[in-house]
Order: C-alpha cells, then structure tokens, then sequence
C-alpha cells in the first residue's frame, strides 16, 4: 500500500485522537512511509521561510543504542524528582504515562525508527528571545510529524531527553557544529492503541484580555 493511501483521516479526529505513544512493536516501518511522513513535516510554516531543517532517520543499532543512553541517563535524573516531588500524589493516568516512559527509556534502542528533528544555523546567545524563536521553526513541523504519524496509524512521540547534551547527541549523529538537534520523534507501530484524550474544559483555560478573567467560563456555565 503506498503511503498515500494511510493518510485519509480527517484532521480533526486525527488531532483529537492524538496521544504519546511510547510503546513499540519491533516490527519495521516501510522507508517510503517514513519519508512521506516528513515530507508532510516539511510541509508546516517556518521562520522567515528559511526552510532550515535538518532530520535524520536514525536505523542504525549503533545510533540508535547511542541515543538511548542519553535518554536514560536525563529519565534518570526527571523519574528522581517526579518521584520525590509530584510523585507520591499522582493519579492513575499520571503513573501510567511514567510507566510508559519508564518502558520508552529501557527500550528505546529496539524502536524501529527515531527521527532527529535539527536546525541548520548557528544559535545566537544573545537577546533570549532570538534564540527562543528557533523553536518556532521546528516545532510545528514535529507537530506536524506527530499528526501525520496519528493519520497513518504510526505510533509516535515528542521527547527532547536524547538531546540534552547536544555536544554527545552531535556526535552520536555525526552533525557538524552548525546543525543542533531539538527532538527526537520514535517512529513504530503501536503496542496499545490511539483515541479520544482527556483535557481540561477550554473555558477553563482561556482567559479574555487579562489573565484570570475566565469570561468564556461564566458564558458557558449560563448558557
């Protein structure tokens, strides 16, 4: 079946069904699905059209083992402080989703397929905001990688623990000095299944003109 063909699901199902999946078959992922995956990635607005992406498909059990360490080693630290902070009060779904990562963390090199989500250029240390906005050059492309990932059926989630330390993450990846890495998005087919998420009520997070002013809220309850 050519890549086309998986992606016939209406946008808005496919976005209120989106979930992180962090639970893989080792079953492999068909390249041309892959690259058509990207390709529609590509597809999402960028800062001044500069179009300075930079992904790599990372297959290699090497690679892949490389990156895992890294992950395992920031989870370490991240499980430590949610157990000793948040931790003791979590709710079911809360202890789930650490279970999930907990499993993401001892299995991430068996994942058929990472993506690495890099920019092209250098990051200017000064003023913060200019180095803030890069993100506003790949995220939405992720984003639009994790969607794509949802029409097809491709289990799929954002983490950004394999690339704390971008000088390791570099040379894992082999990237020159002028390309740094944001995300890493393992890519396979699901073990569990995508559907409807739970989210807090809009009203209940938006605000109108001034922070605290829930008027949506109040209209809602009224009507």
């Amino acid at each position: 079946m050519e890549a086309r063909e998986f992606l016939s699901m209406p946008l808005e199902e496919a976005m209120s069904t989106q979930r992180a999946i962090r639970r893989f078959k080792p079953d492999p992922v068909d390249d041309e699905l892959v690259l058509h995956l990207i390709a529609l990635a590509l597809k999402a607005p960028t800062g001044g059209n500069a179009q300075n992406w930079e992904f790599i498909i990372v297959k290699d059990t090497w690679v892949k083992a490389r990156l895992a360490a890294l992950n395992r080693q920031a989870w370490r630290i991240y499980r430590e402080i949610s157990r000793r902070g948040a931790m003791p009060q979590a709710d079911k779904s809360t202890l789930r989703m650490l279970e999930a990562a907990d499993w993401l963390a001892e299995h991430l090199q068996e994942t058929p397929v990472l993506v690495v989500a890099c920019l092209k250029g250098l990051i200017p240390p000064w003023p913060p905001f200019a180095s803030a906005s890069l993100y506003a050059s790949i995220f939405p492309s992720v984003q639009n990688l994790l969607l794509a990932a949802r029409a097809a059926e491709v289990g799929a989630v954002l983490t950004t623990l394999p690339a704390w330390s971008r000088f390791l993450a570099r040379r894992a990846l082999g990237l020159p000095f002028n390309v740094t890495p944001y995300a890493v998005v393992p890519l396979g087919w699901p073990i569990g299944r995508y559907g409807p998420t739970r989210r807090r009520p809009v009203e209940e997070v938006v605000s109108l003109d001034r922070y605290g002013n829930r008027a949506f809220r109040s209209k809602r309850n009224s009507g």
